[in-house]
């Protein structure tokens, strides 16, 4: 097998209903619930328009930067749902996509994109509304020569995505669950979604409890000055 330049399947995805469940939780609060061990970095924005939630299982795909050869092949193999995510070592200098591959991939009924690397084509991105994640914009061009790998474990600034892992993005940014712990992880979001809920509105009612920052500064030997 020719490591390096591959194409490999996908043996096993999140449930499509699975992934939309987590479109009412907010990413913070997912985040919150996995220890807030994980980020895909912060350079990876939202540049689609109207603030459309994206969740879906990943395809993934690894490419040399600059040059999108794979990436038009994963596109070629997505399922309606999925989520191409690209790590193009995010690299800027060229972009990985403009608009004619975002209205193939709407088209497709692709829930989303996330590079690791430059868009280009902002303007019909952003009126086309698929939700799309990049590391940044480029005006310059992509090559088509590869290599690359698809259906490959990657990691973008630490978080490693496997295919059919669950990837959630929302204003905050982009999340990478793991498939077989999707399930556990949203009854916990869930769970701390509900508790800030309360928490706002006692915050609204004047109600909030502060206590515990004076007793946390208290078990830190934390000094104050005396009157």
């Amino acid at each position: 097998m020719n490591i390096g330049f591959r194409v490999l399947k996908r043996r096993e995805a999140v449930a499509p209903e699975l992934a939309k469940a987590f479109d009412d939780v907010p990413v913070a609060n997912v985040s919150d619930s996995m220890a807030r061990m994980t980020s895909a970095g912060t350079r990876l924005r939202p540049y689609h328009g109207g603030g459309r939630r994206l969740s879906g299982a990943a395809l993934t795909v690894k490419s040399r930067p600059g040059d999108n050869l794979m990436f038009h092949k994963a596109l070629d193999m997505a399922e309606p749902g999925d989520v191409i995510v690209v790590d193009a070592g995010g690299d800027l200098t060229n972009a990985m996509m403009g608009e004619l591959m975002a209205h193939h991939a709407a088209a497709l009924g692709l829930a989303g994109i996330v590079i690791n690397g430059a868009i280009r084509d902002l303007d019909e991105i952003r009126q086309l509304g698929l939700p799309v994640y990049a590391a940044g914009v480029t005006h310059r061009g992509p090559y088509k020569d590869g290599p690359g790998e698809i259906n490959i474990p990657v990691a973008i600034d630490g978080m490693v995505v496997m295919p059919g892992d669950l990837i959630i993005g929302d204003e905050d940014g982009v999340l990478c669950v793991p498939q077989a712990q999707a399930e556990e992880i949203l009854v916990a979001a869930q769970a701390k979604q509900s508790a800030e809920l309360k928490e706002l509105e006692l915050i609204q009612a004047g109600r909030s409890d502060r206590s515990w920052i004076d007793q946390t500064l208290a078990q830190k030997n934390c000094s104050f000055e005396s009157s």
